[in-house]
């Protein structure tokens, strides 16, 4: 796990597959996403020597975001939050409605599974459910956006006070020119790529993709061209 600090209060994980976010308030600390399945003791490990992890915010419920909730969880008492069409995939009562593929995206996925530990992981418990416009009590008031394309539940969490987006798998960077894009493996194209539009209108300055380098200054800009592309493609 590589630890990147992107702002003085916020630090990348990157794990072989994926990303998550911390998010530091004094001592009380918030992940957003949890890396795959056996992330949880070493995400325990680091955010003991900086506080007390408060929660856990799931932006979808793939393993490579959703693994390392539950040992986390169960490590540090932190609450786990996802929106409530997530939650139910998220505690392990339903299966998730498995990407409509585009064909260029059949090799990438395979890739990324293989790169994925093996087995199943541990389910949390316990799941808070949210829904669009709700405000959680961390970054001075992060606001939950119902981003649905990617997977029904797909959350974005926005941090005005701070000019911060945590879009998911909704937006991520290009791995060919470091541009910004919707997420690939989606459950619904068009309502994926209406909700990068959405993600992109909110004031940003810092955004923090499910996948690929964050965009650290001046986010906002990039995502709306991209997002107007994206719309003028169909």
């Amino acid at each position: 796990m590589d630890v990147i600090e992107l702002l003085p209060r916020l630090h990348l994980l990157r794990f072989p597959v994926g990303q998550a976010y911390l998010w530091r308030d004094g001592d009380d600390l918030t992940l957003i996403d949890a890396g795959p399945a056996g992330s949880g003791a070493r995400i325990a490990a680091l955010a003991g020597t900086a506080g007390r992890v408060r929660r856990v915010v799931l932006t979808h419920f793939h393993e490579d975001h959703a693994g390392g909730a539950g040992e986390l969880a169960a490590l540090t008492g932190a609450e786990v939050v996802a929106h409530a069409l997530e939650a139910p995939v998220v505690r392990g009562e339903v299966p998730g409605p498995p990407p409509v593929f585009e064909e260029w995206e059949r090799p990438l996925h395979a890739d990324a599974v293989r790169r994925l530990p093996r087995g199943g992981f541990d389910r949390p418990a316990r799941v808070t459910e949210v829904s669009d416009g709700d405000v959680l009590d961390f970054g001075g008031g992060a606001r939950v956006v119902h981003a649905p394309g990617h997977t029904d539940g797909s959350i974005g969490l926005h941090l005005p006070r701070h000019g911060v987006l945590f879009t998911g798998d909704a937006v991520a960077a290009s791995p060919v020119d470091g541009g910004v894009m919707p997420g690939v493996f989606n459950t619904d194209r068009d309502r994926a790529v209406a909700s990068f539009g959405r993600l992109a209108g909110l004031d940003t300055e810092t955004a923090c993709f499910g996948h690929g380098d964050p965009v650290t200054a001046r986010a906002g800009q990039s995502l709306r061209a991209s997002a107007r592309a994206c719309a003028a493609d169909g």
